[in-house]
């Protein structure tokens, strides 16, 4: 049976239900399945051995998600070869390819959950009444430990940037 949570975050005011276990700091980091393209998967495995700093944004093309993706592009040179910068949204994979050329992203690396929204429901971000990954934050150490967990309350807010570039800086 999966697990609901209601009334732990809102739409611009109104409720909305995440599916999947709410992960702490010290869990195990979930494996998971995700689009890498229309024709490759990827997970987590696919980065062993580095540091990962995973932004779940809910569809690339709004204002919040394009700047969250952005900023974590540019802060990605400063972390080094051992940090990779995973994206996660529902958005197809050539949706996010074609997002990506347009904004210049070349230093993150977009993933969709679309298929099986298997992201979604294994970190527990999962939107229930919309089929969408809730805006979160999730930095995995080295050997798949959750360092640093960040679910926000209110899906149109940004997340924190700083507490979330410390954690990955504390890990290197």
């Amino acid at each position: 049976m999966t697990q609901e949570r209601t009334g732990v975050a809102t739409f611009k005011g109104n409720t909305i239900t995440l599916v999947g276990p709410k992960l702490q700091a010290g869990d195990a980091a979930p494996d998971f399945v995700v689009s890498k393209n229309l024709l490759e998967d990827s997970s987590l495995s696919d980065y062993a051995g580095k540091i990962k700093l995973i932004s779940v944004v809910p569809s690339l093309d709004t204002g919040v998600c394009d700047a969250q993706t952005r900023r974590f592009n540019s802060e990605a040179a400063e972390l080094g070869d051992d940090v990779v910068i995973l994206t996660i949204s529902m958005d197809l994979p050539f949706a996010q390819a074609r997002w990506c050329g347009a904004a210049g992203i070349d230093r993150v690396i977009t993933l969709s959950d679309h298929k099986e929204a298997a992201f979604g429901q294994a970190y527990g971000v999962l939107i229930k009444e919309f089929r969408l990954d809730m805006r979160s934050i999730f930095v995995v150490d080295k050997n798949d430990k959750l360092a640093y967990v960040e679910y926000l309350s209110e899906m149109a807010e940004h997340p924190n940037y700083e507490a979330a570039i410390a954690a990955v800086k504390e890990l290197l």
